[in-house]
């Protein structure tokens, strides 16, 4: 999505990039590339980033528009007026802040070291720059840079940025390397930071560092399409050499006198393994200086992987909508090996892959919802390789990942939902990795071992993950609140990933296993108050911790992981029948439900976790506990809630604006419940091979399946006002029930609805 201006004038008659025209609607369909737009999630809470990258890239070459506080946590910021320069990696949509690196910032004249002020730019070396002078699509982004009448062109290699800058004034060309910016900076401390200049057109720098992840090791190599004069500061004063230094302020002052045509090219390899993987990759990726043939190539990459959906009908937000979330669930996880194969393991050690690049940054608690079981559809062969990413990570770390970020197993969140991941790709035929290691390496991280306690020092230390959770779930049965915090969404999910043990036991045949799982499978109860009707925190001696508000929250400091009672209550996915017998019958559950729904959304707690957001009375679509609760109306009877309630999330909590997420975007999560459930369906319970059926937005979908195999859906009368469904055919027969199976969806078919403007409370015996 672009946002043009006539400042880009002379830029298009040097380079040739051409005008672009505005058409009608009507006259050319725009294809799934030009519908991407990627400020959606700029702005709000949503954490993305709109530079430019390739399909699940090393690189993430974007601008950084402020460094410190929850929404710098991309780095970009859309309601910020300047831009502090050009960094080569980025995280999408995380609610906490990493990366950052390698700071590149063009000037023109004379040359600040500081950084600046968003409230006084004129005192370091950020610029102003306007969003009208500001354009993005997949892999390419371009600005103006006001203060020193810089146009400034960004594109990426899977390992490499490329930046193209023209210096429209008279003043002498320049450009400012800062090794000490960091997003999060204020939290954040240097272990070791080195730069060199190796002549005068390449410089090559390293930085080690601790932040969210706690030992990340990044090396660059840079190469100048022009000869440059160079200075090296430390602490703001010229020095010589090279550093190896600690904590210090580091930077490169490079000097362009008389710019050929007054246009810079850069060149950027990174690594995590050291300089000479870091040179080879931007040697082998881009060997020339054809910035537009890099950018052509990246574009190429893009429409094969946006072309993997087709989409005909709805409104043009909701198609910019469905391929921006189509673009956002390919950026992560991210390539970690080098083009020669080598990559930095989770002990730190440097291996070499030989047929397969291995991945990192697995937002595991996110992802598994709906993320991963997207690609069992549409890339199951992608999926099968994060799975063997995350196998190799055990192979190191003796233990599955919970957040893994740039071989750092961070330990962030709760529960173990890379067994999740395992298990749904498993039970949907996606087998294509070592089975017995995955059980092997399932067994080992849901089951508490003393040796946890150094695996996840850190983290006990930051208090994100303690293994007692663990201990007293195996050894008391329960999870008291007294004792552990977030006690009770930690237990919820434990039984939860017991389920999914469970299915994997009974698959392979593990015997011994199946009691054991089906047991701890069914520990939700413990935590069910029939007094209240919610799911809460029991102390070490049975009693209920009071006061209780299903209200409240603390953030992170109380029984519920960013969240409270009303969101955390439904998360029993594997035994919707079992909730439903808790909560005293259907009539009872279906009227939890619609409170659910229709209460007051105010939240109490002198500390309310941020992560409440997206809100329709006390369902949170901003954060992930909450994705599935809308489809339990299919359980019970009550489909056209469902319906209804699907249509209304999407229809008022995405939108094709900056500030269109609910919430933090969280690597491809939020964007994948967009798109399954504007499709018409969703992944109500991963490692269950079933889809719940909701309510599709577009008129045709096609989905391109692996072998050549294609699987439709058609929605006839289809509007915004005709939400619900009138009736249902899978392959020309009525379905029975408001599900299908991953085989119906994969084996190649054809999903028929007929839609209205009333519920029709006789399709599946409604109630």
């Amino acid at each position: 999505m672009k946002n043009m201006y006539s400042g880009f004038k002379r830029w298009r008659v040097i380079f040739g990039i051409g005008a672009i025209c505005c058409l009608s609607s009507g006259l050319r369909a725009q294809s799934a590339f030009e519908q991407v737009n990627p400020f959606i999630g700029t702005g709000g809470h949503g954490h993305t980033f709109p530079g430019a990258t390739t399909p699940n890239g090393m690189v993430q070459l974007s601008p950084d528009t402020q460094v410190i506080g929850w929404d710098a946590c991309a780095g970009y910021h859309y309601s910020d007026e300047s831009i502090l320069g050009f960094t080569h990696t980025h995280l999408s949509g995380t609610g906490i802040g990493d990366m950052g690196d390698f700071l590149f910032m063009p000037f023109a004249g004379e040359v600040k070291l500081d950084k600046g002020t968003p409230d006084n730019p004129d005192a370091g070396y950020r610029s102003r720059f306007s969003h009208d002078h500001e354009e993005a699509e997949p892999g390419y982004y371009r600005v103006h840079l006001d203060d020193y009448e810089v146009d400034a062109e960004l594109t990426a290699s899977t390992r490499a940025g490329f930046h193209r800058y023209l210096f429209e004034g008279d003043k002498e060309a320049g450009l400012l390397i800062d090794m000490s910016h960091c997003l999060q900076g204020n939290h954040w401390q240097y272990e070791l930071v080195e730069l060199r200049v190796i002549n005068d057109r390449e410089v090559e720098g390293y930085r080690r560092k601790r932040g969210w992840a706690e030992n990340s090791h990044l090396y660059f190599h840079a190469k100048f399409s022009q000869p440059f004069k160079a200075t090296l500061y430390k602490k703001g004063k010229p020095f010589t050499g090279r550093w190896a230094t600690a904590g210090q302020d580091v930077k490169a002052v490079l000097r362009f006198p008389g710019l050929a045509d007054h246009v810079l090219k850069v060149k950027v390899g990174v690594s995590s393994v050291d300089y000479a993987g870091a040179r080879n990759n931007v040697e082998s990726e881009i060997a020339g200086w054809d910035f537009d043939a890099v950018r052509a190539a990246a574009k190429k990459r893009w429409e094969q992987q946006l072309n993997r959906i087709a989409v005909q009908g709805g409104s043009a937000d909701e198609r910019a909508m469905f391929y921006t979330a189509l673009y956002h669930t390919s950026l992560s996880p991210y390539i970690f090996t080098d083009a020669d194969g080598r990559y930095r393991g989770t002990d730190q050690r440097i291996y070499q892959s030989e047929d397969e690049p291995i991945y990192t940054i697995f937002s595991l608690w996110d992802t598994f919802r709906a993320f991963h079981p997207l690609l069992t559809i549409t890339e199951p062969d992608t999926n099968a390789a994060f799975i063997r990413s995350l196998l190799d990570k055990y192979d190191q770390a003796g233990i599955l990942p919970k957040w893994e970020l740039n071989a750092n197993l961070t330990g962030t969140m709760i529960g173990s939902h890379a067994i999740s991941v395992i298990v749904d790709a498993y039970m949907k035929g996606c087998r294509d990795f070592d089975v017995e290691k995955a059980y092997e390496a399932m067994k080992a991280s849901i089951h508490y071992r003393e040796n946890d306690d150094f695996l996840y020092a850190s983290e006990r230390r930051r208090e994100k993950l303690n293994p007692r959770a663990k201990f007293y779930n195996d050894t008391l049965g329960f999870i008291p609140c007294d004792l552990e915090n977030e006690s009770v969404s930690k237990a919820l999910e434990y039984a939860y990933n017991d389920w999914c043990m469970l299915q994997m036991a009974t698959a392979l045949g593990k015997t011994e296993d199946i009691a054991l799982y089906q047991e701890r499978a069914g520990r939700y109860k413990t935590y069910f108050d029939a007094g209240t009707g919610f799911m809460r925190g029991k102390n070490r001696d049975g009693s209920w911790k009071s006061p209780f508000d299903p209200r409240f929250s603390k953030h992170r400091r109380d029984e519920y992981c960013e969240g409270n009672a009303w969101q955390w209550t439904w998360f029993v996915p594997h035994d919707v029948n079992g909730l439903v017998e808790l909560m005293g019958g259907t009539d009872a559950f279906t009227a939890k439900l619609d409170e659910l729904f229709s209460t007051d959304s105010k939240l109490t707690g002198d500390h309310v976790s941020s992560d409440i957001s997206g809100l329709i009375g006390q369902y949170a679509h901003g954060n992930e506990p909450s994705h599935h609760i809308a489809h339990l109306y299919n359980f019970v009877g009550q489909s056209w809630k469902t319906q209804e309630l699907v249509d209304q999330v999407l229809s008022t909590l995405y939108f094709n604006d900056p500030n269109g997420v609910a919430g933090n975007e969280d690597c491809g999560q939020m964007s994948a419940w967009y798109i399954l459930n504007a499709i018409g369906f969703y992944s109500f319970c991963p490692g269950d091979p079933v889809y719940s059926l909701g309510r599709p937005i577009f008129d045709a979908v096609s989905i391109a399946l692996p072998g050549g195999k294609t699987f439709e859906v058609v929605a006839t009368n289809n509007s915004s006002e005709n939400k619900y469904i009138q009736s249902v055919q899978l392959n020309g027969e009525p379905l029975k029930e408001p599900f299908i199976s991953h085989r119906d969806v994969v084996s190649g078919g054809r999903l028929e609805f007929m839609m209205g403007g009333k519920p029709n409370r006789a399709l599946f015996n409604q109630r």
